[in-house]
């Protein structure tokens, strides 16, 4: 198991480590490493007109994604786990899961046929594409908060606040809000690193002015090499920002909700 854990990380590392070194490189062609040293390529990226466009519409695509996300999943999970039988709850875990069984390649050629008729011409638009994000982010999110809510004493809270004469809203606001807060944030940080990254729908669904970083990237490959590694590697960064702030945010809550003993 060791080593194939360390095979494993092998497999993964390398790539990423010759991207990394391909973007200082000066000139990389049918070498194993790139020859010279430069940041020229960094530069280029930086000041390249379509790549700060694109990277400023990934980042408000992922921005409107995280409120869209969050407006639609936290009203379904508290209706979910309050008014549902377990029955209920399995049959709305698989409805909301199925966007991720689906292949992306399926969706896009599904958003296609269907927004690109002559009563649907919306291909190509913006809020199409965030729409697209929310379809393939929404399920982590809301089986993020249900997988929490399972642990947690929401049911048994709500009667108690009924009781004393609360309503539903009091009971969404004062107890549930506070309850799946936590596993919201960090929900919330996988649905961003998910979006950033997002390729094949995007590709598929997106206009010219609503391009995202990753599908520019793309034509990045097709120039030097120096400065597709570059973009890369910023794509990688950000990709990498968010898991860490994922599993530090999932790390404190683990934390918060045993503590250890005082001695």
């Amino acid at each position: 198991m060791r080593a194939a854990a360390w095979l494993y990380l092998l497999f993964l590392l390398t790539p990423i480590t010759l991207l990394f070194i391909g973007s200082f490189g000066e000139t990389w062609t049918n070498t194993l490493l790139p020859s010279g040293f430069t940041l020229d390529w960094y530069h280029q990226v930086w000041t390249d007109s379509s790549f700060i466009r694109a990277f400023k519409t990934s980042i408000w695509v992922t921005f409107l994604t995280c409120v869209a996300s969050a407006l639609l999943a936290l009203p379904f999970c508290y209706a979910v786990h309050l008014n549902m039988s377990r029955r209920g709850k399995v049959a709305a875990r698989l409805l909301i899961m199925l966007p991720i069984a689906v292949p992306e390649l399926v969706l896009g050629f599904g958003f296609i046929l269907v927004f690109s008729s002559d009563t649907l011409p919306w291909l190509g638009s913006s809020w199409l594409l965030v729409m697209g994000h929310i379809v393939i982010t929404l399920p982590y999110l809301v089986y993020n908060i249900l997988t929490d809510l399972e642990k947690s004493s929401l049911f048994r809270l709500d009667q108690v606040a009924r009781s004393l004469g609360g309503n539903t809203l009091h009971s969404f606001f004062d107890i549930y809000l506070p309850i799946v807060s936590q596993s919201l944030l960090s929900g919330l940080i996988t649905v961003a690193a998910i979006s950033i990254g997002e390729f094949q729908l995007s590709n598929l669904i997106a206009g010219f002015m609503s391009r995202t970083y990753p599908v520019v990237l793309l034509q990045a490959f097709y120039g030097a090499a120096g400065f597709a590694c570059a973009a890369t590697v910023i794509l990688l960064l950000l990709a990498i920002l968010f898991a860490l702030l994922s599993t530090t945010r999932q790390l404190l809550s683990s934390s918060s909700k045993h503590p250890e003993p005082a001695s």
